[in-house]
């Protein structure tokens, strides 16, 4: 049977200020992780958020979905800039067939 490796941790000390201290304990009840976990996932979605913003096309994939309410105009694609911008001048393209 194969062992795995021991995960390696070190301990690291951070200051706090009061109020995100509080904000810390707050999470922590609410989400009924130990600290150092809520520090942890705050670490890693920091991370991909980072990562998201540095690579270009990387955030697609949280787009995935947006446009499918039913309030989305079937014009959105032709007509961006009047919905972007309020372009006044801007006029209704015509539906084309497919």
């Amino acid at each position: 049977m194969p062992t795995t490796a021991p995960k390696s941790r070190e301990p690291v000390q951070a200051w706090l200020d009061r109020p995100d201290l509080d904000l810390l304990d707050e999470l922590a009840a609410r989400t009924g992780q130990p600290k150092a976990e809520v520090i942890r996932q705050a670490i890693r979605s920091l991370a991909r958020e980072l990562d998201v913003a540095s690579q270009p096309g990387a955030g697609l994939g949280a787009l995935t979905g947006v446009l499918t309410a039913p309030a989305v105009p079937t014009d959105l694609s032709s007509n961006h800039d009047a919905y972007l911008y309020g372009d006044p001048n801007a006029k209704p393209a015509k539906a084309r067939r497919r």
